[in-house]
């Protein structure tokens, strides 16, 4: 895909962190947490960008940041050509017209309280107050229906779906406004694997549809292969590795993804049998604490001196490849 000269999106050195209190006795009464570290991209419309990585990297709190659900410590984040670093609750508001948020739970993200038709027509009545009640009503009604939901879904409450219903409907809610962004908190790891399918596919033809970008986050590489068109790897906070599809998952640059892409389970029996699957050992490091240098050095086979001592710049390492490793 050709890219606009224009980005969507621009994140450049962003920093999350927070501050955790010990008990101030053995543990210090207070350390930092580095949630996010120095993370850079570009996403342009109609782009998906996916975002892996184990449990603990960082994605979901990124995700949040991108949105100011959580304050960003440091760095800048550029919607659509405006840098949102002195922004303020007004200004947020006016940008989360056109960027929207699908979560991971799909019944927990809905209110219980409320039935489908005012769920997906909150986002109306909130950016679009100018809008008449027979208004909102005929734009939930189409919005259900591209969904796969129909009008006799209008008036029950989430409880009464399914965990794809349910999804679904968060989707509608996500897309009612029209918005030009769907940051997508992996939307499907909750589902069952014909499900997940689904929603998917879905996502898929409503982004076709719509034009929309999409950030995908997600720890399933084969699902982030089948939406994305680039990959972003972190690991403790950090960027390890940013590249196009066919590029990272042809020829991964970084050892932790190919470590990551070794664990994906292959549909010929065969070369299943026959792979070499990259365990990793020990765990992963606590955030509060990591490593110096390379955060990802303590389990990487490839570790060498210098590992331990600087931290490597995400730098070109291929035409479509960004990796953060002294290995190049």
């Amino acid at each position: 895909m050709s890219a606009p000269s224009a980005p969507l999106l621009s994140v450049r050195d962003l920093h999350v962190d927070f501050k955790v209190r010990g008990d101030g006795w053995l543990l210090p009464a207070k350390r930092t947490l580095k949630a996010v570290n120095g993370v850079s991209f570009d996403l342009y419309p109609g782009e998906t960008l996916g975002i892996v990585g184990e449990s603990g990297c960082g994605k979901s709190t990124l995700a949040r940041a991108l949105l100011n659900l959580i304050p960003a410590t440091s760095g800048q984040i550029v919607w659509m050509g405006r840098d949102m670093a002195a922004a303020g609750a007004a200004d947020w508001q006016q940008v989360r017209r056109s960027v929207q948020m699908v979560f991971q739970d799909p019944l927990a993200s809905l209110n219980p309280r409320m039935n489908v038709s005012q769920i997906v027509g909150e986002p109306l009545r909130t950016h679009q107050p100018q809008l008449s009640g027979v208004e909102v009503l005929a734009r939930v009604k189409a919005m259900l229906v591209r969904v796969g939901l129909s009008e006799a879904h209008l008036y029950r409450y989430p409880h009464e779906f399914s965990g794809g219903q349910c999804q679904r409907i968060g989707i509608a809610r996500a897309l009612v406004l029209q918005p030009r962004l769907i940051v997508c908190d992996e939307p499907v790891s909750a589902l069952d694997v014909s499900i997940q399918a689904q929603i998917i596919n879905l996502l898929k033809d409503l982004q076709q549809e719509m034009q929309l970008a999409l950030v995908f986050i997600a720890h399933d590489l084969a699902v982030v292969k089948h939406v994305s068109q680039r990959v972003l790897v972190m690991y403790l906070g950090r960027t390890m590795e940013l590249a196009g599809k066919q590029a990272l998952y042809a020829d991964p640059k970084h050892p932790y993804t190919r470590a990551l892409l070794s664990a994906v389970p292959l549909a010929d029996p065969r070369r299943e049998r026959a792979k070499m699957i990259q365990m990793l050992s020990g765990d992963l490091p606590s955030p509060i604490a990591p490593p110096s240098g390379c955060v990802f050095r303590t389990r990487c086979p490839q570790a060498f001196d210098r590992c331990a001592v600087e931290v490597p710049p995400l730098k070109a390492v291929g035409p479509q490849s960004q990796a953060a490793c002294w290995l190049y």
